[in-house]
């Protein structure tokens, strides 16, 4: 059987310390949870949480599944996760009070301690006024200092703060300590890979009251300490009818922002891609194939699949276009 047709996947709300109520717009009627939302995973293939598909002729098919019966009409030339996984991961999150200090390793780290490696970047969706994220260090902090203030509340001295809006873009590279602050709601694009070595956690308890796992031994081999990551990044559409700003180049995957005022033609052929509805909508039609898209909604559109196209209902359709490498 091959994969004809874009599949959209059965968002999956998780509870979260420092979650709030912000990603409940993007859940179907119905679906909810009890307690803080922090989480709404779009495109998932972990062991504990694979996405499901919703409609089409995949109705109920898992994505775990279909990376073993559809393999390659699914990935095409794109490299699977480290655990033979479907390479990417996609989420919605909403920091109702801030995420911990923390890192991912790079894979020569993640090597050596265990773990997998993770690059990840955010689309900041919607930000309360002076909401803010740290990524990397503040200028002049090298390892010893880090080190001397990691396990207390004045690590957060040492971070470069960056005030955030909506529309702005941040990649935040495997080695990179960073944390995102309240009142930032965000879609997160990651590799599939779920290593999270904290650094410091407010001192507060998680939701089971119990103060969460700190990891400041692996984290501080893992920290780049030279790297100096970029701050926010602003799409720059040009004067195409049709906008396209390229965001981030990688190499495990890239990103791009589209606003779609005519009928947009593309061709994912050879590559999986992800669409992140973010606002707006329209239509996505790939040969006999159309589906109604609108806000909130995820696409994953298999290599195989090839040209398509997207039609606008009124004014603009904003999405972002992630594709696996």
């Amino acid at each position: 059987m091959s994969l004809p047709e874009p599949l959209r996947f059965l968002p999956q709300p998780l509870p979260k310390v420092w979650g709030g109520r912000r990603l409940d717009s993007f859940l179907p009627d119905g679906l909810s949870i009890d307690g803080p939302v922090g989480e709404v995973w779009a495109v998932a293939d972990r062991a504990d949480a694979a996405s499901v598909v919703d409609g089409g002729a995949f109705d109920g098919r898992q994505l775990s599944g279909l990376m073993l019966s559809e393999r390659a009409d699914l990935l095409g030339d794109a490299r699977a996760s480290a655990d033979d996984r479907f390479p990417l991961l996609v989420k919605y999150l909403d920091a109702d009070q801030p995420l911990s200090v923390q890192v991912h390793p790079n894979r020569i780290c993640a090597e050596k301690l265990g773990g997998e490696p993770k690059d990840e970047c955010w689309y900041v969706i919607a930000a309360e006024p002076g909401a803010h994220v740290y990524l990397g260090l503040a200028p002049g902090v090298d390892a010893k200092t880090f080190a001397a203030e990691a396990s207390n509340h004045h690590v957060i001295d040492l971070l470069q703060r960056h005030d955030v809006r909506a529309g702005e873009f941040l990649f935040v590279p495997a080695g990179t300590v960073h944390a995102i602050g309240a009142g930032v709601t965000l879609v997160e694009v990651q590799e599939n890979a779920d290593t999270t070595w904290r650094v410091y956690d407010w001192d507060r308890p998680g939701l089971d009251g119990d103060l969460r796992t700190l990891h400041l031994d692996e984290a501080l081999r893992a920290i780049d300490y030279d790297r100096v990551p970029a701050g926010p990044l602003t799409c720059a559409y040009g004067r195409e009818v049709n906008g396209r700003a390229t965001l981030l180049d990688g190499t495990a995957f890239g990103v791009e922002a589209l606003r779609v005022h005519e009928p947009l033609e593309l061709d994912n052929t050879g590559r999986p891609w992800v669409y992140v509805v973010l606002a707006g909508s329209g239509s996505l039609v790939a040969g006999d194939v159309e589906r109604r898209v609108r806000r909130g909604e995820t696409w994953l559109l298999p290599a195989a699949l090839g040209v398509h196209r997207f039609q606008a209902a009124d004014g603009d359709l904003e999405v972002l276009r992630v594709e696996a490498r």
